[in-house]
């Protein structure tokens, strides 16, 4: 990741109209900085830097040359995944490395991105940590924020926990020497990632710090990762359409961030999905063609893995043989320890028990046991097996073992409870209870479903409130508890929360009727009156039982008089003061605030109608809420989905809570 941290020379040679200039360099370089780091667009960045490289090599201008082959680097380790672009990528580098001071810091930020590059793909890591020795002893806090962001990305097999967790926290505190926020995100996403790996049970705390910096200011790279991790926990929660919808939604946000692995791990989602669905051999046609892909990162081998299982279960052994045979080579060993393995490792282990082969069971056994305790999670905790006892518990019983493989499962079914991962507890407790089945012990087959059929089918019991809900919604006629949306103002943002989730959206007409209809749920509305404005709804108040939840409450309306008061005085100063610019902003808060007051109040405290009366009040109300839901749907598809199916338009409205 890059900076233009130093001035770029002068354009030698000959002017003139068709000349390049120095300072269409600048912008390019400045571009593609603003591009990388402030809003995470890696597609934006790569093509600044490209064509800054190639400008500054028509100029001869060295310095701009090493600043865009960094730059084109972009943020994560690997983004340049053909064979062509990572030769590209390391030609350049190598090339800048040349012709510049080896002692400044610019070439040691160049040398910390070739070692990553090539850590990466070897998995050995040395070179990469060499560096970061050398940057933490330079005062150059963007080299040490480098280093630690791409050695941390080198670093994410499941033996390396304690040093990941190292680097991160080391990441969120240069951060703060570096003022640039994409250090702070990237130091947040490697904890939470981290915390996901190791199955700590605060993970999502992290990632609720991390959400609330995106809904602050988004950042298209790291929020791909994060709507990612969404759809692996809505699986995990047993919601696998939701998650199918999220993972659609998921790809969207990768392709607009320009990430190669947008749809690599949409694969790996529906993979995840269909398994707990037993739909898994519809995949056979995806992954014969995502195993070939040329976005597949080079150490990532799940999708081989993941054919060998579909194939298995679909009766092609043949097929799946073959892709059992190509992932094991000479030996199973030697397939790289990356971030994917261990969810390799559970498609390698079902294959293997699908296919009766005993020998590479047990070699799974041999690889996966001093991993036993972990989940068995995907790249950037984008995908989640469960416990890897359970991968250990089918290893055992293809080798024959039926005891160790049922102490295996059920701590498999006991770790899956831990993770709140429903379908996997499901999974293991029938396939511990299968296991018991067939051994003639049905007396404890049978204990096992009693145990966990209510936990894996509904998930844990929540602890009732007094007011008969669960501290999280409300509940229904039927006794069922249900999420609770609330809209709160801030400023000229909503704030909707539902079900744990939290999305900031701006201000409209429509979501101003929203959110007379969620305050009111199960009550319909006229769409006149919601045109007219609050003052009429008040006014239907006595017939309409509305539970009157104020657009603008008593205090913010205190609040925006008092500011009015203030800017009042303020465009007087500004004014007589000669400072035009100012004053024209501060006149555009007034006149917003003017207009919130009048909306939420009525002018003079009349009710005002919409003049052409019901149906040009029912098209322009619908509208309207069309255009928020698309907006809230656009920032978070789980809350825009739930309002498209619970609000209702027409001549009278409605919010429908299920």
């Amino acid at each position: 990741m890059n900076n233009v941290d130093a001035p770029v020379r002068d354009a030698r040679g000959p002017a003139g109209p068709g000349a390049p200039r120095s300072g269409d360099l600048r912008d390019l370089l400045a571009e593609g900085t603003l591009a990388v780091v402030d809003d995470g667009d890696l597609r934006t960045g790569r093509d600044r830097f490209e064509r800054a490289f190639r400008l500054a090599e028509s100029m001869g201008d060295e310095h701009a040359m090493a600043v865009a082959a960094l730059g084109f680097g972009g943020l994560w380790a690997h983004e340049h995944r053909t064979v062509a672009g990572s030769a590209l990528l390391e030609s350049r580098i190598r090339r800048a490395l040349e012709s510049i001071d080896p002692r400044s810091s610019l070439a040691l930020r160049l040398r910390i991105r070739l070692a990553g590059e090539g850590d990466y793909r070897s998995r050995d890591n040395s070179a990469v940590l060499a560096l970061l020795e050398q940057a933490r002893s330079r005062q150059n806090p963007m080299a040490r924020a480098e280093a630690l962001s791409l050695a941390h990305h080198c670093l994410v097999g499941p033996r390396q926990g304690a040093l990941r967790r190292e680097l991160a926290a080391d990441l969120v505190a240069e951060s703060f020497r570096t003022s640039r926020r994409s250090d702070l995100l990237m130091g947040l996403l490697w904890q939470t990632v981290d915390m996901f790996l190791d199955g700590d049970p605060h993970a999502e705390r992290c990632l609720a710090e991390l959400r609330g910096l995106l809904a602050e200011r988004d950042h298209l790279a790291v929020g791909f990762v994060v709507s990612a991790m969404e759809v692996m926990l809505a699986v995990r929660a047993g919601r696998l359409d939701e998650a199918e919808v999220l993972a659609a939604a998921c790809t969207e946000r990768g392709v607009a961030a320009g990430d190669v692995n947008a749809t690599v791990w949409h694969a790996a989602q529906l993979v995840t999905i269909r398994w707990y669905q037993g739909r898994v051999v519809e995949l056979v046609p995806l992954l014969s063609e995502v195993v070939n892909s040329p976005t597949l990162s080079a150490v990532d081998d799940h999708a081989q893995a993941a054919l060998a299982v579909a194939a298995a279960t679909a009766g092609d052994r043949r097929k799946a043989a073959s892709a059992l045979a190509m992932l094991c080579g000479r030996d199973l060993g030697d397939l790289p320890v990356s971030s994917s393995w261990m969810v390799t490792m559970h498609g390698v282990a079902e294959a293997a028990h699908l296919l009766d082969d005993t020998a590479t069971a047990a070699r799974v056994y041999e690889l996966l046991s001093p991993y036993g305790h972990l989940p068995m999670v995907g790249s950037l905790a984008i995908a989640c097996f469960g416990s890897a006892q359970h991968a250990l518990g089918v290893a055992a019983l293809t080798m024959g073992d039926v005891d160790r493989a049922v102490a295996h499962l059920r701590d498999a079914v006991r770790q899956n409870l831990a993770l709140a991962h429903w379908p996997a507890v499901r999974a293991s407790a029938d396939r511990l209870a299968e296991t018991l089945e067939r051994n003639g012990r049905q007396a404890e087959a049978d204990a096992v479903r009693r145990e966990f059929a209510v936990a894996a089918e509904e998930g844990p019991p929540a602890s009732p409130e007094p007011d008969g809900s669960d501290g999280a919604g409300r509940r229904d006629g039927h006794g069922q508890v249900q999420p609770a949306l609330l809209c709160t103002r801030l400023g000229r943002r909503w704030r909707i929360d539902f079900g744990g989730r939290r999305v900031l959206v701006e201000h409209s007409v429509g979501m101003l009727h929203l959110v007379v209809l969620i305050a009111n749920p199960r009550q319909e509305i006229r769409a006149v009156d919601l045109v007219a404005g609050l003052t009429s709804l008040n006014g239907a108040a006595e017939h309409t039982a509305l539970s009157g939840q104020p657009v603008l409450d008593q205090v913010a309306t205190r609040e925006y008089r008092d500011r009015l008061a203030r800017l009042r005085a303020e465009l007087d100063e500004l004014e007589a003061a000669g400072e035009p610019e100012r004053a024209a902003a501060a006149r555009i808060e007034h006149d917003w605030l003017v207009g919130q007051l009048a909306g939420a109040t009525g002018l003079g405290g009349r009710v005002r109608r919409f003049p052409e009366g019901d149906e040009r009040s029912r098209v322009a109300v619908r509208k309207a809420i069309r255009r928020a839901l698309d907006r809230i749907a656009e920032a978070d598809p789980v809350i825009g989905e739930h309002l498209r199916l619970t609000v209702r338009t027409g001549v009278r409205c409605s919010y429908w809570p299920a």
